[in-house]
């Protein structure tokens, strides 16, 4: 089943989660991408949801955006009208052709399992051209997480969303943590409750290192670049050998 905030509730997705709170972590991944140069290059983001990311880096990358859902693909086509859109599973896409960039954010902490995880390595690896670069950007490690409750909360005037996300572990010896969503979603006066749990996979730093060298690629770690969150930590940056 998919989670509620990318299917039924996608139309609230703008209130949970603005397009403008991702500009400085676009930025990071602009200068990741091109050293400090221009861009003009060719960017796969896998997973790429509402295109939020993209809408700061389409000005300087020609991107293709790939997601599961139709419904979050909806809203990126929106604001990034000149991107390709394609649905597809991070673990299987194979569009047959490279790109000189290639991006897994957050939609990777749904890779449950190692070999998901791998999976998905390999199927950015093999979208990159020789000596291009990938960034991998999970939203912890095993050794930053710890259990957090957050409240989002957005308005545009004629709806409002309170949301209470509680990230918590409730078995440490396996590659799973838990996120449970209460949505409180105000159209008119009209309130309704909703309650979206996700499923997410929580890997160690070695580990992260590991998949990564498997999948093809020499491993990088930058720090992340962004706002003060839950779980500040770091990315890492896959290079494709040029041999």
């Amino acid at each position: 089943m998919a989670h509620a905030i990318y299917a039924q509730l996608a139309p609230w997705y703008d209130l949970l989660d603005p397009v403008e709170d991702h500009a400085d972590e676009a930025a990071q991944y602009r200068e990741i991408f091109t050293q400090g140069g221009k861009g003009g290059c060719t960017l796969l983001e896998l997973g790429a949801g509402a295109g939020n990311a993209a809408a700061f880096l389409q000005p300087d990358f020609q991107c293709t955006l790939a997601d599961l859902s139709p419904q979050m693909q909806a809203i990126s086509k929106a604001q990034n009208p000149h991107a390709e859109h394609v649905l597809g599973d991070m673990r299987s896409l194979r569009l047959e052709r490279t790109f000189d960039a290639v991006l897994i954010h957050d939609a990777i902490v749904y890779m449950l399992t190692e070999a998901d995880v791998l999976a998905a390595l390999k199927t950015a690896f093999v979208h990159l051209r020789p000596g291009g670069t990938a960034v991998f950007a999970p939203d912890c490690t095993k050794e930053s997480f710890h259990e957090v409750t957050e409240l989002e909360e957005g308005n545009d005037g004629t709806r409002a969303m309170r949301a209470l996300a509680w990230m918590y572990d409730p078995d440490p010896s396996d590659s799973t943590y838990t996120v449970d969503y209460a949505f409180l979603l105000k159209d008119g006066a009209e309130v309704k409750a909703v309650h979206d749990r996700h499923i997410e996979g929580l890997f160690s730093d070695q580990t992260w290192r590991r998949l990564i060298k498997e999948a093809g690629f020499d491993v990088e770690v930058a720090p992340r670049e962004v706002e003060p969150g839950p779980y500040v930590d770091h990315i890492y940056v896959g290079r494709r050998p040029k041999r």
